[in-house]
């Protein structure tokens, strides 16, 4: 998936003309990119067009229109694109009261790398967490992360053939999977990734494979 550039976007006023419009196309979009893991936490799957909106809303918000500052956004939004490699994601830990929300992120602490996804017919796999941040707190989680999702070949090969798709999060405080994804969903996904994908660095370790939780009750 081709990253954004600045040719790609629109100027301030261009946007603020096309904003409701682009708005409602977003969450149209987005209805087929957003997984519930149970009920305080979703996944939210990134692509070019998610990634776009929230450069835009950026310049818009912070007023920018100089050339450096506008690349500043684009370096620091464009690794949240998928490679046609990967699925990228950010999670998001929803809790109404902050009481709660305190006292679950201290619970939750290392949940991000607990997140997996399982292709039909291929064992599960872990996400990658929060790749370009400070190393986590071993005490508390935050509320949003960063995941990335590097499929093996044959794994992305029969994902976009049609095998089902299933996530989940085995934390030992947060322990959840979900069914089979809805057909829409699963092929939204499936075209983030390259029918001849570029082979990510070297550096990049493959993520052995997770042990599947049990069932909530």
């Amino acid at each position: 998936m081709k990253k954004l550039t600045r040719e790609d976007l629109l100027g301030l006023e261009q946007y603020a003309a096309q904003r409701a419009a682009f708005r409602q196309r977003l969450m149209a979009h987005k209805r087929r990119r957003r997984i519930a893991l149970g009920e305080h936490a979703s996944l939210h799957f990134e692509d070019r067009l998610t990634i776009q909106y929230q450069v835009q809303e950026m310049l818009r918000i912070e007023r920018i229109f100089e050339a450096e500052h506008i690349q500043a956004e684009l370096d620091a939004y464009n690794p949240l694109i998928p490679d046609g490699t990967n699925l990228k994601a950010t999670l998001m830990l929803e809790y109404t009261d902050p009481q709660q929300r305190r006292e679950a992120l201290a619970a939750l602490a290392g949940v991000e790398h607990q997140v997996w996804l399982q292709v039909a017919g291929h064992p599960p796999l872990r996400a990658i967490a929060d790749e370009d941040l400070p190393r986590s707190d071993p005490y508390k989680t935050s509320a949003v992360h960063f995941l990335r999702f590097e499929f093996e070949p044959a794994m992305a090969a029969a994902l976009r053939q049609g095998a089902t798709l299933a996530l989940g999060c085995e934390h030992p405080c947060y322990r959840v999977r979900t069914g089979a994804l809805a057909a829409d969903i699963r092929a939204a996904l499936a075209a983030d990734l390259d029918a001849d994908p570029v082979p990510q660095e070297a550096s990049i370790q493959p993520i052995p494979p997770c042990k599947l939780p049990e069932p909530c009750l």
